[in-house]
């Protein structure tokens, strides 16, 4: 589908704008200790605010992130700490019984949100096993929903230009191994002509590796 093709495209991009500088960095930073990148994954678990559930909490589902840092260890100052993140998450998993309808939806699943997100990166790195984090992202999302109408039938899917901030720590349980406690606050404008965004957010749980110095 044509939103796939754009957020595999911007991905893309992405990555290549973070890798395309470090291919002429690979050999001083090897010399210092390794290349500046960190890059890892995780379970997520966001509230989708898409209604609430029978008993009045919201509706929460699950899927999958993957990170890809690259960071200024070589930086003046607290400039050290800065980085670009690229992340992309598929929230799909756990779908709450009463959005399931195979009926209005090809696939029999009738939400699915789906991003793409690149920005700043914040790491405060005066501890040696614990790295707090916040950072600023702007990217891609794209949603799949339950028909909000029956005269809307074929209006389940969407996708919007999104903003995300969010905040979390690093902890060190190997040399270069860290896992990764996220959480993260989304903004998606405009969608269904409602005045209010659809904002999700929720945690992430997962495991990064730090290739630069040690």
């Amino acid at each position: 589908m044509q939103y796939k093709q754009i957020l595999k495209l911007f991905l893309a991009v992405l990555v290549a704008h973070v890798t395309f500088p470090l291919m002429a960095q690979v050999a001083p930073d090897a010399i210092q200790g390794g290349i500046p990148i960190v890059a890892g994954a995780g379970v997520s678990n966001f509230i989708i605010d898409w209604g609430d559930n029978p008993d009045g909490h919201p509706r929460q589902m699950q899927g999958i992130t993957v990170w890809v840092d690259w960071n200024f260890y070589h930086a003046p100052g607290l400039l050290s700490g800065l980085g670009v993140e690229v992340e992309g998450r598929d929230i799909d998993w756990d779908l709450p019984p009463s959005l399931s309808n195979a009926a209005l939806s090809d696939t029999g699943t009738n939400m699915r949100q789906d991003t793409g997100l690149g920005g700043v990166i914040y790491t405060l790195r005066r501890y040696r096993k614990i790295h707090p984090y916040a950072k600023a992202l702007s990217g891609i999302g794209s949603i799949d929903f339950q028909p909000l109408t029956s005269a809307a039938l074929y209006y389940r899917h969407d996708s919007r230009a999104i903003a995300a901030t969010g905040a979390g720590v690093e902890y060190r349980v190997g040399r270069n191994i860290w896992v990764r406690g996220d959480y993260e606050y989304q903004w998606w404008p405009d969608l269904f002509g409602r005045q209010k965004a659809l904002t999700p957010n929720g945690g992430t749980l997962g495991v990064v590796y730090h290739f630069g110095p040690r």
